[in-house]
């Protein structure tokens, strides 16, 4: 009986390591895609970053869940700002998870870029923004972009910039500052595991995004709901 039970442990512990192995394995495989597709694409100094007529803000919550402000969320759109002032990009689409009537990430991104200075005018708002690989999507298929300057801190981006690539967008991205290392931990933890994710939507799993809907022109004048 004791012979068994080592033998099952055994073959349990070399069949665990194998697993564990190609875990690691598959998660450093496309986080080195990932950078790849994006070196020579993510700009710190606004003084290089190239023109575009569109600037796609990805969303976060403007508070952790302690309810303390979102320093993510801070940053972003102090970068988004920053590049429309700078004339970097000529409108901003705000996208971001509004699943929920009391949770809406586009109206909080719109109130914060208001208070910097962006014009609401030149501001468009996307609902539907669940999650990163819609945004990047619905950037082309509901707003009509070939083109666009992703607007987050450089980690993001990153993927931001391969979902953009693989469905025909000329994409780049603007890194807004990135939180401290303390603070960032859980998150940077989890952005490998959502490139491994971002691989098996788009290779694997052939995901669409959530919603999709009517076009919407961006440059036309627009109903301003404050």
């Amino acid at each position: 009986m004791m012979k068994l039970v080592r033998k099952i442990f055994k073959w349990t512990l070399i069949i665990g390591t194998i697993f564990t192995i190609m875990i690691l394995t598959l998660v450093i495989v496309c986080n080195v895609i990932t950078n790849s597709c994006a070196k020579d694409k993510v700009f710190d100094e606004i003084s290089d970053i190239p023109k575009n007529k569109v600037g796609l803000v990805l969303g976060t919550s403007s508070k952790t869940v302690n309810g303390n402000a979102n320093q993510y969320f801070k940053y972003r759109m102090q970068a988004a700002a920053e590049l429309y002032k700078a004339g970097k990009v000529e409108y901003l689409i705000v996208s971001g998870d509004n699943h929920l009537a009391y949770y809406n990430e586009p109206r909080e991104m719109k109130k914060a870029l208001i208070a910097l200075g962006v014009p609401d005018s030149v501001i468009y708002l996307d609902y539907a923004g669940f999650r990163t690989f819609d945004s990047v999507i619905r950037a082309k298929e509901i707003f009509g972009q070939s083109s666009a300057t992703i607007i987050s801190q450089r980690f993001h981006n990153e993927r931001a910039i391969f979902i953009a690539e693989h469905f025909g967008i000329n994409a780049i991205g603007y890194n807004a500052n990135d939180v401290s290392v303390k603070v960032g931990f859980k998150t940077r933890l989890r952005e490998y595991l959502a490139r491994v994710k971002m691989m098996l939507d788009i290779y694997v799993l052939r995901t669409k995004p959530k919603f999709l809907g009517e076009k919407i022109e961006i440059g036309e004048p627009q109903v301003i709901v404050r």
